[in-house]
């Protein structure tokens, strides 16, 4: 039986687990990365950005965070649609922590024990959470180009519970002969998510425990404003890249340094310097945080890449210092493989 509420509930970090987002380039630049994206991972930074794919592109990145408890994965491919200008990409994302033991089949209620060998009554279950985007981007005019990500959702609890969501994401980048200025509108139709209980999965909470069965829940996730700004640098072999973004969150966020009424302001702030466009280093900041002192902390990001022929390996390396330190390291490695660079040196 499907236990559903009719009613909806605003909710904060609804669907943070896409705030890891795509490709360790970016994580490296303390994911400032609304503006300068401009690859295959464009569909969830910017869906802009994918005006700037030659060819096709896939993509796959995995993650781990909180000690490795927390695994993460994104794949995607991007390519230009023959006999028009624009630019598809299909993206996938799942977050969860796996083998989770069951016990509730274990318990004897009649003796009030666990059952004899009770080993054979647990079994195990996953908690994820999976997204998979559609975008497209086209260039406008020369300078200004525009995308859009159409967003499916889906998170589960196991066998006890299941949620289905949807949204809309709307982006634009303008581009100068020395600036890049983006803009990604996430959530611009507010995210809707609806959360189901399978209660006959829980009834032994009822039935041992007397526990109440938890009734499905209906989600409203507000939309984020992602602002950014970078530069590129031609130093001849060498080569400089400056990006800083700013995500405006409508949902009464209290973790954050900035805060105006309801809206919090998330900064982050990131460099690349490359050689040769094969060899990168990177390094930015993003989680500005306050204590209840009002000491700003933040926590940097570093980052590498190598680029051989038409494959691009990246690292990047968060969670070292600063606020989120106490949670463990995040440690991200992605690949990606350019269609278009077959062939050359």
């Amino acid at each position: 039986m499907q236990v559903q509420s009719q009613n909806f509930q605003s909710v904060s970090y609804g669907n943070d687990f896409l705030s890891i987002g795509s490709g360790a380039r970016a994580l490296g630049m303390g994911s400032a990365h609304v503006s300068n994206v401009g690859d295959v991972t464009a569909g969830f930074w910017n869906p802009a950005g994918l005006v700037f794919v030659e060819g096709t592109e896939i993509a796959y990145m995995h993650s781990e965070r909180f000690g490795g408890i927390v695994g993460y994965d994104y794949g995607a491919v991007a390519l230009q649609i023959p006999g028009s200008e624009g630019v598809l990409a299909v993206s996938f994302f799942r977050q969860g922590v796996d083998g989770i033991k069951n016990t509730l089949n274990a318990w004897d209620r009649e003796r009030q024990r666990p059952r004899e060998n009770a080993a054979d009554y647990i079994t195990e279950f996953s908690a994820r959470d999976m997204a998979f985007f559609v975008s497209y981007g086209l260039s406008i005019t020369e300078n200004f180009h525009a995308g859009a990500s159409v967003k499916v959702l889906n998170s589960r609890l196991g066998p006890f519970a299941d949620a289905w969501g949807y949204s809309l994401d709307v982006g634009a980048i303008y581009q100068t002969d020395d600036y890049l200025f983006g803009i990604n509108l996430v959530d611009i139709t507010t995210m809707l998510k609806f959360w189901s209980v399978n209660a006959n999965e829980l009834r032994a909470l009822e039935e041992d425990f007397g526990d109440e069965i938890p009734v499905g829940q209906n989600e409203i996730i507000y939309p984020t404003i992602k602002l950014g700004a970078s530069r590129f640098f031609d130093l001849g072999e060498f080569s400089l890249v400056a990006a800083i973004d700013t995500d405006l969150r409508f949902e009464n966020r209290r973790t954050y340094y900035f805060n105006v009424g309801s809206m919090s302001i998330e900064p982050h702030i990131g460099l690349e310097m490359g050689y040769q466009d094969m060899v990168f280093i990177r390094g930015g900041f993003t989680d500005f945080a306050t204590d209840r002192s009002g000491s700003i902390f933040t926590s940097p990001t570093l980052g590498a890449g190598l680029r051989l022929g038409s494959f691009d390996l990246d690292y990047g390396f968060s969670s070292f210092a600063g606020v989120s330190s106490d949670l463990g390291f995040t440690h991200r490695v992605s690949l990606k493989f350019s269609f278009n660079r077959i062939g050359r040196s």
